[in-house]
């Protein structure tokens, strides 16, 4: 019986799922946790098709969830300098939550890296601020607290899946790997366990990928159904 192994990318996650779970609340940690357990769910049934195992569950070596740990220092605001506890705020709460919601899933392993800040680059403007000030439509003077973003900058997550993937397929803990994510990094990874006899699919939750990716995996498809493109608004008569 083919085992499986599902590898999810909690950033690229989050970000998609404003797309492809547009119900969700996305600020709340428990149904977000919900919908993940989910996404590993469809896998094992869209797998579990060919494989026709006494249940889907059956099949799963163990799910992954890769992210980083909030951050938790505190600092100043960028213009009124004003202090800010980084604990306090509902990124970190939320972050902490899912967290700890994931780590009381069965067969859920969450591995967490770390966020950084440069403290030469504490803040950056938000991209539509900066594109007012180039276009001239603001001035630098009326710039206020809710103009800038913190540079939070997540560190070795990227490199956490990468060992995984080389673990899980050097100690031959799964047959097939499935990973939820977006970017190209992982393609290293995907080579050595594909060159192993390890199948690879990759799940990027509806969002087109570069076509060169196709000749490092095995499969491409996504564990929710493909979201429904808004209406286009009504011509005003």
């Amino acid at each position: 019986m083919t085992k499986v192994a599902i590898l999810i990318d909690g950033g690229y996650f989050l970000k998609r799922l404003r797309t492809v779970r547009p119900t969700t609340n996305r600020e709340d940690a428990a149904a977000v946790c919900r919908d993940i357990s989910r996404l590993v769910t469809s896998h094992l049934k869209q797998i579990n098709k060919i494989e026709r195992a006494a249940h889907p569950r059956a099949l799963l070596y163990r799910s992954f969830y890769y992210d980083a740990r909030p951050y938790l220092d505190k600092g100043h605001l960028p213009i009124s300098a004003k202090g800010i506890d980084y604990a306090k705020t509902d990124r970190a709460k939320f972050h902490l939550a899912l967290h700890d919601n994931l780590r009381r899933t069965s067969n859920m392993a969450v591995r967490l890296g770390e966020v950084r800040r440069d403290p030469d680059s504490l803040w950056e403007l938000k991209p539509s601020v900066l594109r007012d000030l180039l276009k001239k439509n603001r001035d630098f003077a009326d710039l206020t607290d809710d103009d800038f973003r913190p540079t939070f900058r997540q560190n070795a997550v990227d490199m956490r899946i990468g060992l995984d993937i080389a673990s899980i397929t050097l100690k031959r803990q799964a047959d097939m790997i499935v990973l939820v994510a977006g970017d190209s990094d992982f393609v290293p990874a995907a080579k050595l366990a594909r060159r192993e006899g390890i199948k690879f699919v990759l799940d990027p939750l509806w969002r087109k990928v570069d076509e060169n990716l196709f000749e490092h995996i095995d499969g491409l498809r996504s564990g929710f159904p493909k979201p429904q493109p808004k209406p286009e608004p009504k011509a005003k008569a």
